[in-house]
């Protein structure tokens, strides 16, 4: 039965009363199917309760931030809504393995568990229990989660997995499409939930994404072509990042920056990239479009001030002429590259780039559906001479603007070791990926009198 304090969606109803065994859901984009399952899974533990057994649960989620949102915004407060009384619980899982990963976890009175976890095979082994696999299409190493996760369920557990599509390269686009009568499968696009009284405006949302790729995917649930995509969705979900994108996690590191320019209909885009390691940690990437030149001069200097630029890569083609020569003027000729972007320097660059997705050694903002879809729209073709060449022509208007500004932004970063001829000043505690950094201006090493960041030396090669 519904409980009255929480009400549903009529979609949102049969997926709650359905209690197969084996069930699988594809869902559009902000349309409850976390809340929905995890209200499912405390009301399967209450059940158990009032039948005097147990029905202990396990949430796999793709990041410890997807898993506290699942503990926090739903299990923790569907609890409070049927007045039972739970114990918090917070600690470090150590896996078969020896891996250790942050666990959340509420005991109910009757003994009774939910626990959250990021998603990885290590993970999926660990446990005997009943499973919510959320956005399963977007866990990386999906398969082979899948295979560590199904012995563990199949002694008699239930199995419930949500998600938005991610491509077909994926366990859940090959759950959803087998031909069985084993799994209950549901699907809820767009139209759907606002048939069953989601309040939404359809038009609204598709005018603003302006990207025919990602309403398809995000909204409508088409499965996306991936044989001639450069970069597939998995690979893309695979680098994205909770942490990346945040000008405040930058860390006094040298960076490394590729700009695709464009004045009318395209993008101008700077991608920033400082290296941890031997990863490349997008720290920005900032958009202007129909920006005037003089615009887009105050955005790369603002880069320029709050970054230790080591290298730029622009694209010189075209209207990219004087741009690149107004930077070399600006940030000095051995700092700045203007790169043209013929047929063999884009596959170059796209080479480059793919590679630093396929070895997981870039990491980008997580949950930014128009970058993900930019990057997916660059696709291979091959010319009427044999030649290959790459074309992203959408409706939605991109033309893979933030995908080149990624590519140049690599090449800057490739082949290079850089030292740097300053001494850092001691920060008031360490930052690191794990934690936040207080992003100040005055924790960074000064300038030196040029007014552009300190003299790197270069002891590389390109």
């Amino acid at each position: 039965m519904i409980p009255a304090a929480v009400p549903l969606y009529p979609y949102q109803q049969r997926w709650f009363l359905d209690r197969a065994r084996f069930k699988i859901g594809k869902w559009a984009r902000q349309t409850g199917k976390t809340f929905t399952t995890t209200l499912e899974l405390v009301d399967d533990v209450h059940e158990g309760w009032t039948e005097g057994r147990r029905s202990p649960w396990v949430i796999l989620s793709r990041g410890e931030r997807q898993a506290k949102e699942a503990m926090e915004e739903g299990v923790k407060r569907h609890a409070r809504a049927y007045g039972v009384g739970l114990q918090e619980l917070e600690y470090d899982f150590e896996a078969e393995s020896g891996a250790k990963y942050r666990a959340l976890e509420v005991e109910f009175e009757n003994g009774a568990k939910i626990t959250a976890l990021p998603a990885n095979p290590d993970t999926a082994r660990g446990f005997s229990r009943n499973v919510f696999a959320d956005e399963f299409a977007f866990h990386q190493n999906s398969r082979a989660i899948w295979r560590a996760l199904f012995p563990v369920i199949s002694a008699g557990w239930k199995f419930r997995a949500a998600s938005t599509p991610n491509g077909k390269s994926n366990k859940f686009y090959e759950l959803m499409e087998a031909k069985d009568s084993v799994w209950s499968r549901h699907v809820v696009d767009i139209y759907q939930a606002v048939r069953d009284g989601l309040n939404r405006d359809v038009d609204e949302l598709r005018t603003a994404l302006a990207d025919e790729d990602a309403w398809a995917q995000e909204y409508e649930l088409k499965w996306l072509d991936e044989a001639s995509a450069w970069l597939p969705y998995d690979l893309i979900s695979a680098c994205e990042h909770e942490l990346a994108g945040d000008p405040a996690r930058y860390q006094g590191n040298p960076v490394f920056v590729g700009n695709d320019i464009g004045r009318r209909q395209d993008l101008w885009v700077a991608w920033v990239l400082e290296i941890i390691a031997d990863v490349l940690w997008t720290r920005e990437v900032r958009i202007l479009k129909r920006a005037s030149f003089a615009e887009q001069d105050r955005a790369m200097d603002e880069i320029f001030e709050s970054y230790r630029v080591a290298r730029l890569c622009m694209d010189q083609t075209g209207m990219g002429e004087k741009p690149v020569e107004d930077a070399q003027r600006r940030y000095g000729a051995s700092r700045v590259e203007g790169v043209l972007f013929t047929l063999p320097n884009k596959l170059v660059l796209a080479t480059a780039g793919k590679e630093a997705f396929e070895d997981r050694k870039i990491r980008i903002p997580e949950g930014d559906v128009p970058m993900r879809a930019d990057l997916h729209s660059l696709q291979k073709m091959a010319s009427e001479t044999g030649a290959p060449r790459f074309v992203a022509e959408r409706e939605g208007g991109s033309h893979a603007d933030r995908a080149w500004a990624c590519f140049l932004a690599v090449h800057a970063a490739g082949g290079m070791t850089w030292s740097a001829g300053y001494e850092p000043v001691p920060r008031s505690r360490p930052m690191d990926e794990g934690r936040p950094g207080d992003g100040r201006m005055r924790d960074r090493p000064r300038d030196d009198e040029d007014g552009h960041g300190e003299r790197l030396r270069r002891v590389g090669t390109w």
